[in-house]
């Protein structure tokens, strides 16, 4: 709420202020109050207006700072001799001079449910009296006190409609499906499976279309968390289905919120809104959200950017009481730049909250709410096609077989395979199998495997058959997703990799290729080594932890994402300029002794050390059942960070050799930056991963942060340089056999070196602000308003990137007439309300 609405009134109150200020110097008494009285005028017609505002929460706070705010410019009146009268609470709004006020008038909200939306404007008159008589003691407002403004509307903010009425077939009998929630018990099985009779009608929608919402200057809101895969569940199908009907252009893969996010960006961008703010999920960062923000930051005739962003932070569901994990957003139109707030440390409270250490940041802030290298940017890359994939989809809990269970389906053969989740993969290992039929109809299945036939038929075909998607109930002994692309990727190979979707640490291993995985793993279809070597590395840690998102404050891994975009280093160009070496000693005789080689090639290097570190997991592991990967890189990040290891911590260091972990992927960290060309980044990851100390005046998480945004810059380079290639028939084949059949047989093209490093550290660092050259820009006409020559003096001093004197400043401007006698006030105004800063007769932006 401060950032979207507070902050850019206070910008505007600081201009009245510094003009009336200027005015009042110059003996201009009536023309000072005459400034104050329009913004006051300004501030007593504003209009916030929240769109999910539930019991008024939001809006009472803003009332509060509005009222402050208020408070300020009426001081400021009273210092000049002026005096507001009366209150002018009646239907109609008073004039300036007739004493109006700021009052529930100014917050409007849109909420569903009626008690909380009659909650809601009660609740601002409770709060605007209390400050009545807070400020003006016994004095008693006008009566009726209360006043129905009817700026709180009870009514859905996104969906209008005529009426709903119940789906019915071609005889009128209402259509109906199971509720989704209510369970029996199988008399076959004695396992709980849906209640066929528990049903709720299906409803249709007459005449969907957008709702609309009133005029407003700002819009704040916190509308409700609701994921795109909870909708239909939580909304019904026949809403579901309505809403998205209505707006065709947000994608049907967008979390709910984002559908109040997406008409707010549209308003303000056409001028209708100032600004809006947000609280939503974190996972408006992941792509399936960022698919809405996108298109309008990166609009060029009428872009919309985010002047504030937190992307990750702590958060009570009021609706539950769960703990998430929530983002805020604020935008306007335009292009700017915006204040991210990050998240440096948390640490629980005395009283069981949070206590929240942030950094703020200031830079262009892009659709996955972070500054610098605009990694959404980045385009998917042919060369990383149909390699990557996420799990299957069950959609049965009948298809997973536990150890003592395999003896009732001794028959399914080879169709019973080894079954990983990402719980596996990172926490413990599972003995679990799974069924698999992907490839055969129901009648072959049963005359082959009627054993396997008849235990699905009872623990899964009863779920399947409730589903809302006919293919899921059709091919009921199918997984509902068997992913049938990365069945061919990995068809022929020995080996794929596999990391968890979700977790607090990024790790690729090595999977026999005859195992199936769950949904909440990736799988890419690569079996060389050198590929498991380059995603383990830091390199592409980084890339994944910004472009992936999060699942509550977990990094997420999306091959979308995180895999496609990502560009791979040129191995076969790295081994050609970067190979081993030849030294052959000289003979008495003159003659070449017996050659021998130094050094190896950086893609034989970068395999050697991804065999070691795949197979030094699984050697500690299998020696240790209870050692987790979680575990293990949780005592390897606390070595880097240098922090004493607890009792059990150094168990786990012992039993899965964690310094021998750490040292290999430092050496795959530096083999993977070398093969990029990138070796000047070393220096900076030692000091990150803590093998180094930092430089006097700064500190580890320092050059953690110069390194990521390093990489960062450079990948989004290399990805755009091979999009550009691509676009010229020239790709660079990840599996060229699988990728590209019809060139079979011929080795890619590798036109091109080894991209060049970016100028990182080159020439003097003092001398930068001095070497900037300033534009020599066509001079601005002087403004006639007061607080407009306020705005366009801040202005110019925010714009400079060096500190100016009066001279400079005035250079900027052209008028005829005596307009710089008044520069020396407004600079003097703009440095006593801390705006400006002056030293030395220079003046420059606080």
């Amino acid at each position: 709420m401060l950032p979207t609405v507070i902050e850019p009134l206070r910008l505007e109150w600081s201009n009245a202020q510094a003009a009336a200020g200027t005015l009042a110097s110059e003996g201009k008494t009536d023309e000072a109050v005459a400034e104050l009285l329009r913004f006051h005028h300004r501030l007593c017609t504003v209009r916030v207006l929240d769109p999910a505002c539930g019991s008024g929460n939001f809006l009472y706070v803003t009332l509060e700072h509005l009222k402050r705010l208020e408070g300020e410019v009426l001081n400021a009146l009273d210092e000049l001799g002026h005096r507001q009268t009366g209150l002018a609470l009646d239907g109609t709004r008073a004039d300036a001079r007739g004493g109006e006020t700021v009052d529930p008038h100014n917050l409007l909200g849109i909420e569903l449910n009626p008690r909380a939306a009659a909650i809601a404007e009660v609740v601002l008159w409770i709060g605007y009296l209390q400050w009545h008589f807070r400020t003006r003691g016994d004095v008693n407002p006008p009566a009726p006190v209360i006043r129905d403004f009817q700026n709180i509307e009870n009514r859905d903010a996104v969906l209008a409609y005529d009426r709903v009425e119940y789906v019915t077939d071609e005889h009128g009998v209402p259509v109906s499906r199971w509720d989704g929630e209510t369970m029996k018990v199988s008399p076959v099985t004695g396992e709980k499976v849906p209640d066929e009779t528990a049903r709720k009608p299906l409803e249709r929608y007459v005449n969907p279309r957008k709702a609309t919402w009133p005029e407003a200057d700002f819009v704040v809101g916190n509308p409700p968390f609701i994921g795109n895969k909870r909708m239909r569940a939580a909304l019904g199908d026949g809403y579901v289905e309505a809403l998205r009907s209505a707006w065709l252009e947000v994608p049907e893969s967008a979390d709910f919120v984002m559908y109040w996010w997406h008409y707010a960006a549209q308003l303000t961008r056409r001028g209708a809104l100032e600004r809006f703010g947000f609280i939503t999920t974190n996972s408006i960062r992941q792509s399936f959200n960022r698919r809405v923000l996108e298109p309008h930051l990166a609009d060029k005739k009428q872009p919309l950017s985010l002047v504030f962003a937190i992307p990750d932070h702590p958060w009570v569901d009021t609706a539950d009481g769960a703990a998430v994990r929530i983002a805020m957003t604020a935008a306007t139109s335009g292009k700017q730049t915006g204040s991210l707030r990050l998240i440096a440390n948390e640490s629980p409270g005395n009283d069981g909250d949070v206590v929240i250490d942030i950094r703020a940041t200031q830079g262009t802030i892009h659709s996955d709410l972070r500054v610098g290298a605009d990694i959404g940017t980045a385009r998917p890359l042919s060369a990383n096609s149909f390699v990557a994939s996420r799990g299957v989809t069950l959609v049965g809990k009948g298809f997973v077989i536990r150890p003592e269970q395999t003896q009732n389906v001794i028959d399914a053969g080879a169709h019973l395979k080894r079954f990983v989740t990402g719980r596996a993969l990172a926490q413990s290992s599972e003995d679990m199998s799974v069924l698999d039929f992907f490839g055969l109809d129901e009648q072959e299945l049963r005359r082959r495997s009627p054993a396997a036939y008849q235990w699905l038929f009872d623990r899964v075909r009863p779920e399947r058959l409730q589903n809302n998607r006919e293919s899921y109930r059709k091919q009921w002994w199918v997984f509902a997703e068997p992913r049938s692309r990365f069945r061919k990727a990995s068809a022929n190979l020995r080996r794929i990799i596999l990391t968890p979707r979700t977790a607090k640490h990024r790790f690729f291993l090595f999977a026999e290729s005859s195992v199936q995985f769950e949904s909440e793993i990736v799988g890419i279809a690569l079996d060389d080594a050198s590929a498991l070597g380059v995603l383990s590395s830091s390199a592409h840690v980084v890339w994944a932890v910004a472009s992936g998102g999060t699942l509550e404050d977990r990094p997420r891994y999306q091959d979308g994402a995180c895999f496609s975009p990502f560009p791979f280093p040129d191995l076969q160009a790295a081994d050609k300029f970067s190979g081993p070496i030849g030294v052959a000693v000289v003979n008495a005789d003159g003659s070449a002794g017996k050659t021998q080689s130094f050094g190896e090639y950086p893609s034989d290097r970068i395999r050697t050390l991804a065999e070691q570190l795949d197979a030094h997991r699984k050697r500690q592991q299998a020696a240790h059942p209870g050692l987790t990967l979680t575990g293990m890189y949780n005592v390897l990040e606390k070595l880097r960070s240098g922090e004493p290891l607890t009792p059990k911590e150094r168990v786990i260091h012992e039993q899965g050799l964690v310094s021998v972990l750490r040292q290999l992927h430092d050496e795959l960290d530096e083999a993977v930056l070398h093969a990029y060309g990138w070796g000047d980044l070393l220096p900076l990851l030692r000091v990150a991963h803590g093998n180094q100390a930092p430089a006097e005046g700064s500190t580890r998480e320092d050059a953690k942060r110069a390194f990521d945004e390093a990489v960062l810059e450079r990948l989004v380079a290399l990805n755009a340089e091979r999009a550009a290639e691509e676009a010229r028939g020239h790709v660079r084949w990840l599996r060229p056999e699988f990728q590209n059949p019809a060139a079979s047989g011929r080795t890619p093209e590798q036109a091109g070196l080894v991209p060049d490093a970016v100028d990182a550290g080159e020439g003097d660092e003092g001398d930068a602000a001095a070497a900037v050259p300033v534009a020599a820009a066509k001079p601005a006409p002087w403004p006639k308003d007061p607080v407009e020559q306020v705005r366009a003096v801040a202005d110019v001093l925010a714009s400079s990137p060096v500190p100016l004197d009066a001279e400079g400043i005035a250079a900027r401007f052209s008028a005829r007439g005596p307009w710089k006698k008044r520069l020396p006030q407004l600079l003097a105004m703009l440095v006593a309300l801390g705006r400006a800063r002056e030293q030395d007769g220079r003046f420059e932006a606080a």
